[in-house]
């Protein structure tokens, strides 16, 4: 039996996808967040979610949807949009373990700041996830694909990406895409599996 087609449309600041939203941010960053702000984690990517000019904003997610569920969702902007957002969108947040979060956001500091090295005019996918058992059927490649559309619409003259030097099945994917590693993140880290690697294709 075939699989029911999905679409891929923007995001809104609904009540479900901004719970949608939630769960894909912290699982893209591999539990993340819950480590970052505890118990709270899904309440207040949610909230920030829905708020217009920051990076988890609505304004900047696609979502991969299949019969009326949400099956995926990418997030990204260009480096000029990025520079215009709040240093951390979350902080306002109700909820917000300002204790917890600034300590952490102090040991993984060099990890943090990978944002603020957005190369100018690129166009730069912050966070990509697709359900696990949607793996594998075009979802996440779509995705990609969209984003670049929308990468190319906005006149960004590349588009890159961070992805965990352990995680070599999203490596395939994005080079499957076009994409190349460029560069190590930290830089002063040679172990083969930590950090991220910062991918990139020319537009």
């Amino acid at each position: 039996m075939s699989q029911p087609s999905f679409h891929i449309r923007q995001g809104t600041p609904s009540t479900e996808d901004a719970q949608a939203a939630a769960w894909f941010l912290d699982t893209a960053a591999e539990g993340f967040f819950r480590i970052l702000l505890g118990q709270n984690a899904a309440k207040i990517l949610a909230q920030a979610y829905v708020r217009p000019h920051n990076e988890y904003s609505y304004e900047n997610t696609l979502i991969a949807e299949r019969d009326g569920k949400q099956v995926g969702m990418a997030f990204g902007f260009t480096s000029a949009q990025r520079r215009a957002f709040p240093k951390n969108p979350l902080r306002d947040c109700e909820g917000y373990p300002r204790v917890r979060a600034g300590l952490l956001g102090f040991l993984f500091h060099p990890m943090l700041r990978i944002l603020e090295t957005i190369p100018d005019d690129d166009f730069y996918l912050l966070s990509l996830a697709v359900e696990e058992d949607q793996r594998g059927m075009g979802v996440g490649s779509s995705l990609i694909e969209a984003t670049e559309v929308r990468a190319r619409e906005v006149g960004a003259r590349r588009f890159s990406l961070d992805v965990a030097a352990k995680n070599d099945g999203a490596q395939r994917v994005y080079r499957r895409q076009g994409f190349e590693a460029y560069e190590r993140w930290p830089k002063w880290i040679h172990l083969k599996r930590v950090g991220l690697y910062r991918m990139a294709k020319e537009l």
